[in-house]
Protein backbone atom coordinates (compact mmCIF):
# COMPACT_ATOMS: atom_id res chain seq x y z
CA UNK A 1 0.00 0.00 0.00
CA UNK A 2 2.58 2.29 0.58
CA UNK A 3 4.68 1.22 -2.83
CA UNK A 4 7.76 0.84 -0.48
CA UNK A 5 9.24 -2.29 -2.21
CA UNK A 6 12.44 -2.66 -3.82
CA UNK A 7 14.74 -5.15 -4.94
CA UNK A 8 17.06 -6.56 -2.86
CA UNK A 9 20.87 -6.27 -4.28
CA UNK A 10 22.37 -9.18 -5.53
CA UNK A 11 23.74 -11.63 -3.41
CA UNK A 12 22.05 -10.66 -0.13
CA UNK A 13 19.00 -12.38 1.58
CA UNK A 14 15.91 -10.18 1.75
CA UNK A 15 16.30 -11.16 5.51
CA UNK A 16 19.40 -10.15 5.89
CA UNK A 17 19.12 -6.74 4.19
CA UNK A 18 18.33 -4.29 6.96
CA UNK A 19 17.26 -1.50 4.16
CA UNK A 20 14.49 -4.02 2.60
CA UNK A 21 13.38 -5.07 6.60
CA UNK A 22 13.23 -0.72 7.30
CA UNK A 23 11.12 -0.78 4.07
CA UNK A 24 8.72 -3.65 5.05
CA UNK A 25 8.00 -2.13 8.38
CA UNK A 26 6.18 0.60 6.20
CA UNK A 27 4.36 -1.35 4.15
CA UNK A 28 0.93 -1.82 6.21
CA UNK A 29 -1.88 -3.57 5.50
CA UNK A 30 -5.83 -2.37 5.17
CA UNK A 31 -8.53 -0.64 4.22
CA UNK A 32 -8.39 2.52 3.00
CA UNK A 33 -12.32 2.27 2.99
CA UNK A 34 -13.53 5.90 4.65
CA UNK A 35 -14.88 4.60 7.68
CA UNK A 36 -15.31 6.77 11.53
CA UNK A 37 -12.23 4.93 12.48
CA UNK A 38 -9.39 2.71 9.72
CA UNK A 39 -7.35 -0.27 11.59
CA UNK A 40 -3.80 -1.49 9.71
CA UNK A 41 -1.63 -3.83 10.58
CA UNK A 42 2.41 -3.85 10.59
CA UNK A 43 5.41 -6.39 11.73
CA UNK A 44 8.05 -5.52 13.70
CA UNK A 45 12.04 -5.23 13.01
CA UNK A 46 13.91 -7.83 14.24
CA UNK A 47 15.61 -6.43 16.84
CA UNK A 48 18.26 -7.53 19.34
CA UNK A 49 17.51 -6.73 22.60
CA UNK A 50 13.26 -7.62 22.08
CA UNK A 51 11.93 -4.37 21.86
CA UNK A 52 10.24 -2.03 19.37
CA UNK A 53 12.17 0.29 18.03
CA UNK A 54 10.59 3.59 18.77
CA UNK A 55 11.58 5.31 15.27
CA UNK A 56 9.79 2.14 13.81
CA UNK A 57 6.18 2.64 15.24
CA UNK A 58 7.00 6.56 14.99
CA UNK A 59 7.16 5.80 10.94
CA UNK A 60 4.29 3.33 11.06
CA UNK A 61 1.79 5.39 12.47
CA UNK A 62 2.55 8.44 10.02
CA UNK A 63 2.02 5.61 7.05
CA UNK A 64 -0.91 4.88 8.88
CA UNK A 65 -2.50 8.20 8.94
CA UNK A 66 -1.39 9.20 5.37
CA UNK A 67 -3.52 6.27 4.11
CA UNK A 68 -6.39 8.05 5.78
CA UNK A 69 -5.74 11.11 3.73
CA UNK A 70 -6.84 12.18 0.37
CA UNK A 71 -5.17 14.32 -2.52
CA UNK A 72 -1.30 15.20 -2.20
CA UNK A 73 -1.75 16.64 1.99
CA UNK A 74 1.59 15.18 3.81
CA UNK A 75 2.33 15.20 7.38
CA UNK A 76 4.08 18.33 8.54
CA UNK A 77 4.12 17.68 12.19
CA UNK A 78 3.44 14.86 14.72
CA UNK A 79 3.35 14.44 18.48
CA UNK A 80 3.61 11.48 19.92
CA UNK A 81 3.92 9.48 23.05
CA UNK A 82 5.84 6.25 24.43
CA UNK A 83 3.45 4.13 26.32
CA UNK A 84 5.01 1.04 26.76
CA UNK A 85 7.81 -1.13 25.13
CA UNK A 86 7.06 -3.21 22.34
CA UNK A 87 7.66 -6.59 21.67
CA UNK A 88 9.37 -6.97 18.55
CA UNK A 89 8.68 -10.81 17.75
CA UNK A 90 4.64 -9.29 17.26
CA UNK A 91 2.92 -7.84 14.66
CA UNK A 92 1.49 -3.99 15.75
CA UNK A 93 -2.04 -3.02 14.82
CA UNK A 94 -2.66 0.77 13.77
CA UNK A 95 -6.01 2.61 14.79
CA UNK A 96 -6.45 5.95 12.98
CA UNK A 97 -9.29 8.45 13.83
CA UNK A 98 -9.94 10.74 11.14
CA UNK A 99 -10.46 13.42 13.35
CA UNK A 100 -10.81 16.28 11.14
CA UNK A 101 -10.48 17.91 7.50
CA UNK A 102 -10.34 21.58 7.04
CA UNK A 103 -9.60 23.21 3.33
CA UNK A 104 -6.12 23.09 3.98
CA UNK A 105 -5.55 20.78 6.64
CA UNK A 106 -6.47 17.41 8.53
CA UNK A 107 -5.89 16.21 11.50
CA UNK A 108 -5.21 12.10 12.53
CA UNK A 109 -4.75 10.64 15.47
CA UNK A 110 -2.83 7.05 15.55
CA UNK A 111 -2.93 4.31 18.35
CA UNK A 112 -0.70 1.59 18.62
CA UNK A 113 -1.60 -1.52 19.88
CA UNK A 114 -0.11 -4.90 20.54
CA UNK A 115 -2.09 -7.60 22.36
CA UNK A 116 -4.73 -5.63 22.69
CA UNK A 117 -3.15 -2.19 24.18
CA UNK A 118 -1.50 0.64 23.33
CA UNK A 119 2.04 0.96 23.24
CA UNK A 120 2.12 4.28 21.42
CA UNK A 121 -0.17 7.21 20.99
CA UNK A 122 0.41 10.22 18.07
CA UNK A 123 -1.63 13.21 16.59
CA UNK A 124 -0.65 14.37 13.59
CA UNK A 125 -1.56 17.24 10.68
CA UNK A 126 -0.95 17.10 6.80
CA UNK A 127 -1.26 19.91 5.04
CA UNK A 128 -1.64 21.04 1.21
CA UNK A 129 2.01 22.58 0.08
CA UNK A 130 1.04 26.37 -0.64
CA UNK A 131 2.77 28.86 -0.55
CA UNK A 132 4.16 31.64 2.03
CA UNK A 133 6.76 33.29 3.66
CA UNK A 134 10.01 31.40 4.18
CA UNK A 135 13.20 31.20 6.49
CA UNK A 136 15.10 29.62 7.83
CA UNK A 137 17.92 28.53 10.51
CA UNK A 138 21.59 28.48 9.39
CA UNK A 139 23.14 24.89 8.36
CA UNK A 140 25.70 24.61 11.15
CA UNK A 141 29.11 26.20 10.48
CA UNK A 142 32.70 24.33 10.52
CA UNK A 143 31.24 21.31 9.87
CA UNK A 144 33.09 18.35 8.49
CA UNK A 145 31.41 16.58 5.18
CA UNK A 146 30.41 12.58 5.68
CA UNK A 147 33.31 11.79 3.35
CA UNK A 148 36.13 13.35 5.56
CA UNK A 149 34.92 11.38 8.96
CA UNK A 150 36.08 8.06 9.84
CA UNK A 151 33.43 5.15 9.74
CA UNK A 152 33.62 4.23 13.30
CA UNK A 153 30.96 1.84 12.79
CA UNK A 154 32.58 -0.51 10.56
CA UNK A 155 35.19 -1.05 13.02
CA UNK A 156 33.67 -1.21 16.47
CA UNK A 157 35.55 -2.96 19.00
CA UNK A 158 34.89 -3.33 22.69
CA UNK A 159 30.93 -3.97 22.52
CA UNK A 160 29.52 -7.41 23.63
CA UNK A 161 28.00 -8.99 20.45
CA UNK A 162 24.34 -8.63 21.20
CA UNK A 163 24.99 -4.53 21.28
CA UNK A 164 27.06 -4.59 18.61
CA UNK A 165 24.19 -5.76 16.16
CA UNK A 166 22.03 -2.75 16.96
CA UNK A 167 24.68 -1.02 15.14
CA UNK A 168 25.67 -3.25 12.46
CA UNK A 169 21.96 -4.55 11.26
CA UNK A 170 20.71 -1.05 11.21
CA UNK A 171 19.56 0.56 8.02
CA UNK A 172 21.06 3.69 8.59
CA UNK A 173 24.84 4.60 7.80
CA UNK A 174 26.02 7.33 10.33
CA UNK A 175 29.12 10.25 10.94
CA UNK A 176 29.34 11.37 14.80
CA UNK A 177 30.81 14.99 15.12
CA UNK A 178 32.85 14.60 17.20
CA UNK A 179 32.59 10.85 17.62
CA UNK A 180 30.47 8.39 18.45
CA UNK A 181 29.83 7.83 22.60
CA UNK A 182 28.99 3.97 22.37
CA UNK A 183 31.77 2.46 24.50
CA UNK A 184 33.28 5.93 25.84
CA UNK A 185 33.03 10.06 25.09
CA UNK A 186 35.68 11.21 24.13
CA UNK A 187 36.56 15.17 24.03
CA UNK A 188 34.61 17.75 25.84
CA UNK A 189 31.31 16.72 27.57
CA UNK A 190 29.03 19.07 25.86
CA UNK A 191 25.73 19.00 25.73
CA UNK A 192 25.49 19.06 21.96
CA UNK A 193 26.40 17.04 18.84
CA UNK A 194 25.86 16.47 15.26
CA UNK A 195 25.67 13.21 12.84
CA UNK A 196 25.87 12.78 9.37
CA UNK A 197 22.96 10.34 8.25
CA UNK A 198 21.53 8.44 5.38
CA UNK A 199 19.93 5.26 4.78
CA UNK A 200 22.28 2.49 3.17
CA UNK A 201 21.58 2.39 -0.39
CA UNK A 202 18.31 4.30 -2.51
CA UNK A 203 14.88 3.71 -1.81
CA UNK A 204 11.75 4.24 -3.82
CA UNK A 205 10.90 7.87 -4.42
CA UNK A 206 7.23 7.87 -2.79
CA UNK A 207 7.44 10.97 -0.63
CA UNK A 208 5.50 9.31 2.23
CA UNK A 209 8.21 6.63 2.36
CA UNK A 210 10.60 9.54 2.94
CA UNK A 211 8.87 11.39 4.96
CA UNK A 212 8.01 8.18 7.34
CA UNK A 213 11.63 7.02 6.74
CA UNK A 214 12.75 10.42 8.54
CA UNK A 215 10.79 10.15 11.68
CA UNK A 216 12.42 6.43 11.59
CA UNK A 217 15.98 7.61 11.77
CA UNK A 218 14.73 11.10 14.06
CA UNK A 219 14.47 8.88 17.15
CA UNK A 220 17.98 7.02 16.21
CA UNK A 221 20.49 9.20 18.23
CA UNK A 222 18.52 12.67 19.42
CA UNK A 223 18.72 11.28 23.26
CA UNK A 224 22.73 10.89 22.63
CA UNK A 225 23.59 14.86 23.63
CA UNK A 226 22.12 14.47 27.38
CA UNK A 227 24.49 11.27 27.80
CA UNK A 228 27.68 12.97 26.11
CA UNK A 229 27.01 16.19 28.33
CA UNK A 230 27.51 14.22 31.65
CA UNK A 231 30.42 11.52 30.00
CA UNK A 232 27.98 8.56 29.74
CA UNK A 233 28.48 6.03 27.21
CA UNK A 234 25.87 3.84 25.77
CA UNK A 235 27.82 1.17 26.98
CA UNK A 236 27.46 2.19 30.77
CA UNK A 237 26.72 -0.49 32.81
CA UNK A 238 22.78 -0.52 34.31
CA UNK A 239 22.23 2.66 31.63
CA UNK A 240 18.19 2.57 30.82
CA UNK A 241 17.16 4.90 28.56
CA UNK A 242 13.71 4.97 26.88
CA UNK A 243 12.19 7.62 25.04
CA UNK A 244 8.59 9.16 26.44
CA UNK A 245 7.35 11.17 23.86
CA UNK A 246 8.19 12.57 20.34
CA UNK A 247 7.54 16.02 18.55
CA UNK A 248 8.63 16.63 14.89
CA UNK A 249 7.79 19.33 12.11
CA UNK A 250 8.61 18.65 8.74
CA UNK A 251 9.94 21.89 7.02
CA UNK A 252 11.09 20.91 3.25
CA UNK A 253 11.43 17.40 1.13
CA UNK A 254 14.72 15.10 1.11
CA UNK A 255 15.64 11.93 0.17
CA UNK A 256 16.65 10.18 3.06
CA UNK A 257 18.69 8.04 1.31
CA UNK A 258 21.34 11.07 0.34
CA UNK A 259 23.34 12.35 3.44
CA UNK A 260 21.68 14.46 5.89
CA UNK A 261 23.37 16.51 9.17
CA UNK A 262 21.39 16.06 12.11
CA UNK A 263 22.63 18.65 14.76
CA UNK A 264 21.38 17.78 18.13
CA UNK A 265 21.66 19.84 21.41
CA UNK A 266 20.32 18.97 24.72
CA UNK A 267 18.64 21.97 26.74
CA UNK A 268 17.80 20.61 30.81
CA UNK A 269 18.00 17.41 32.46
CA UNK A 270 16.66 16.89 35.82
CA UNK A 271 14.27 14.49 37.97
CA UNK A 272 15.69 11.05 35.63
CA UNK A 273 14.42 12.64 32.58
CA UNK A 274 16.56 15.03 29.80
CA UNK A 275 14.83 17.18 26.92
CA UNK A 276 17.39 17.05 23.57
CA UNK A 277 16.49 18.75 20.26
CA UNK A 278 17.59 18.43 16.87
CA UNK A 279 17.64 19.85 13.48
CA UNK A 280 18.21 18.31 10.25
CA UNK A 281 19.60 19.51 7.16
CA UNK A 282 20.03 18.31 3.90
CA UNK A 283 23.76 18.32 2.74
CA UNK A 284 23.25 21.03 0.37
CA UNK A 285 21.46 23.57 3.62
CA UNK A 286 17.99 22.97 3.31
CA UNK A 287 16.70 22.81 7.01
CA UNK A 288 14.48 19.34 6.26
CA UNK A 289 13.06 19.00 9.64
CA UNK A 290 12.85 20.10 13.74
CA UNK A 291 12.24 17.69 16.42
CA UNK A 292 12.06 17.61 20.56
CA UNK A 293 12.56 14.34 22.64
CA UNK A 294 12.03 13.85 25.90
CA UNK A 295 13.47 10.83 27.54
CA UNK A 296 13.85 8.77 30.85
CA UNK A 297 17.34 8.54 31.60
CA UNK A 298 18.42 6.23 34.73
CA UNK A 299 22.31 5.80 35.28
CA UNK A 300 23.90 4.38 38.30
CA UNK A 301 25.41 6.61 40.34
CA UNK A 302 29.15 5.68 40.05
CA UNK A 303 28.69 6.23 36.16
CA UNK A 304 28.10 9.50 35.70
CA UNK A 305 31.30 12.02 35.20
CA UNK A 306 29.58 15.52 36.24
Amino acid sequence: MTDATQPVPDGIAPENDPVASMLAVLDLAGSDARTTEDIFTGVSQSMPLGRVYGGQVLAQSIVAAQHTIEGDRFVHSMHGYFLRPGDASKGITFSVDRIHDGRSFSTRRTQAYQDGVPIFSMIASFQDEDPGLEHQAPFPADVPMPDELPDVEAGLVGLHPVSKRLFTDRPVELRHIPSPIYVSVEGEQRPSQAVWMKVRRPIPDSPLIHRAALAYLSDLTIQESILRRHGVPWQTRGLKVASLDHAMWWHRFGRVDEWMLYAQESPSARGGRGLATGRIFSADGRLLASIAQEVMVRVPEDAATD
